[in-house]
Formats: structure tokens, C-alpha cells, sequence
């Protein structure tokens, strides 16, 4: 069983590395760490593919150990998505929480089956990461003295730089360029698509529309909106008209609003402001009714 288990070191070492994600992301205390970012991005492209690899090819001559990197890659690139997709027709829809919970018992899984698939096969036969001799090639290479200085200075040159990169790469993974700020306004019909807007409405009677608010200014927005008719203000709820939103956060309401005179061919305007301008609307949507008396 102890030689058994040399073989599935790196099973292992995945099955280790979703849970120590799935704490890092689920507990408050620690889901701000810098680490959540570097090993969410080794979750998503790495790991799903490597498990359902190590499942499908559980022998040391199915493929090499490069062709595995890669497929494992490739896979993982094909899984996400697809479970993305799946989970959008669930009820839980797409969430962080249930795209980590369903990665997470993923790989867990194609790890079991991967783990069994070889303790069918001879110990010689099954495929393992050498890690042991790995290390030992590296401590040789690393140990051995140069032949002379100029092979010292690029030894150390190519340490140095290969490290800077690593680096870098880490740098720019952790702290993403922020694109443009701006802020989504746009309103639906009863149908939640962009048409079916009310347009002939009955003097006294209610009117509907959906009004859509998206945070992408990179800070948290209080945001105040109004409902114009010929530029006269319509009355609106508090928590309709005071609108506060996190960045990346949206606000995605129906909005009610009666006409309160008739006439053709009106302009119901939809103002939204931002809290440093109160005077001039931030963003503004209008459409076009006729308000006629109930006959």
C-alpha cells in the first residue's frame, strides 16, 4: 500500500491543493489573500483538465509527460466553460460558490477515478510524477561547479531572470489593469428584451418598464434616478430613486410609473446621477408614449 500510494503523489497533492482553494475562498478571514487569485487561476486551467487526464490515462505509456501538461490544459479549457453552461440551466445559476463547489467535486472525483485505475495496473506500469528524482536533478545542476566564470554569470544570469519573470507574471495576475469606468443603464420591456416598451397608455393607469443599473467604475456608486414626463417629475419609491452599488454589483429592477396627463408622442426620460454630479444626469434613457383618457 506504501509503494502504491508513491504513485499518486501528485492525485494527492491536486486533491490537497482544491481544498486548501475551497477554504482560502469560503472563509472570510482568509478569501482576501493574494493567493486566492494565483491558485483560482491554477483551479480554473490547470487542475480539471490534469484530473480527468490522470482518469483517462492512468499508464506511463498511454502519453508523455508534456503531452499530459498540454492536454491537461487544453481540457480544463474545454471543461470550465461547459460547466459554466450547465450550471446557467440550473437554479443556482452561475455563482462563484457554485462553479467552485462543482470544480471542486469534479476534480475530487476524476482524482478517484484515477487513483483506482492505477492501483489496477503493476506498480512499474502506472504513471507517476518523479518528484524525487526531479528535485535530485535539479540540487545536481544547481550544485555542480561551473566550469569557469563566464558559465557562473550566466548561471546566475538565467536564475535571475527566469525569477524576475515568474515575478512579473505574478505581478501583472495580481493586480489586473483597470479598463475603462463607466456605469450599464438600460431599460427592457414587461418582456425583458429591448422592445415591447409601453407605448399607448391609459390616463390615471399604471405603466411598467425594467430598469437595468451595472457598476463598472472600480469604486462603490450612489447613484439617484428620476422618471421625467415632458420634464415634469414622476414619483418614485425611495429604494428605486437612492440606488448605492459595489463595483461589478447591478441593480436590475421593474420600475412603475403613472402618467399623470395626457398627450401624444411624450418624453418619459430616465435620468441617472452619480453623487459627484446632482445637476447633470450621468446617464439619461428616454421613450416615446401617448397617454389617452379610459373612453
Amino acid at each position: 500500500m506504501a509503494e502504491r500510494r508513491q504513485t499518486s503523489k501528485d492525485l494527492l497533492l491536486v486533491a490537497g491543493l482544491v481544498l486548501f482553494i475551497d477554504i482560502l475562498v469560503l472563509v472570510p478571514a482568509l478569501n482576501g489573500s493574494f493567493l486566492r487569485t494565483y491558485l483560482g487561476i491554477l483551479l480554473v486551467l490547470f487542475l480539471p483538465g490534469y484530473a480527468l487526464t490522470g482518469a483517462i490515462f492512468p499508464a506511463k505509456k498511454d502519453i508523455e509527460g508534456i503531452e499530459r501538461a498540454v492536454i491537461s490544459l487544453g481540457l480544463s479549457i474545454a471543461i470550465v466553460p461547459i460547466m459554466g453552461l450547465v450550471l446557467n440551466y440550473t437554479i443556482w445559476g452561475i455563482q462563484e460558490i457554485t462553479l467552485l463547489t462543482s470544480l471542486s467535486i469534479f476534480i475530487l472525483l476524476m482524482c478517484a477515478i484515477a487513483y483506482h485505475r492505477r492501483s489496477l495496473l503493476p506498480e512499474e506500469e502506472a504513471f507517476e510524477v518523479p518528484f524525487k528524482a526531479f528535485f535530485l536533478r535539479m540540487k545536481t545542476e544547481i550544485m555542480k561547479k561551473p566550469e569557469s566564470k563566464i558559465d557562473r554569470v550566466f548561471a546566475v544570469i538565467l536564475v535571475l531572470s527566469t525569477l524576475a519573470s515568474v515575478v512579473g507574471l505574478a505581478h501583472i495576475i495580481g493586480n489586473p489593469k483597470e479598463r475603462e469606468h463607466f456605469t450599464e443603464f438600460y431599460i427592457l420591456g414587461a418582456n425583458k428584451t429591448a422592445d415591447g416598451y409601453p407605448a399607448d397608455l391609459i390616463l390615471g393607469k399604471n405603466g411598467m418598464v425594467i430598469v437595468g443599473i451595472v457598476n463598472h467604475e472600480y469604486r462603490p456608486v450612489d447613484y439617484t434616478m428620476e422618471l421625467r414626463l415632458e420634464n415634469q417629475s414622476l414619483p418614485l419609491p425611495k429604494d428605486q430613486k437612492q440606488i448605492s452599488l459595489a463595483h461589478n454589483m447591478s441593480w436590475i429592477e421593474p420600475v412603475t410609473f403613472t402618467p399623470p396627463f395626457k398627450g401624444n408622442n411624450m418624453k418619459l426620460e430616465f435620468l441617472l446621477f452619480n453623487e459627484t454630479e446632482k445637476q447633470t444626469p450621468y446617464r439619461n434613457l428616454h421613450i416615446w408614449i401617448n397617454v389617452t383618457k379610459e373612453t
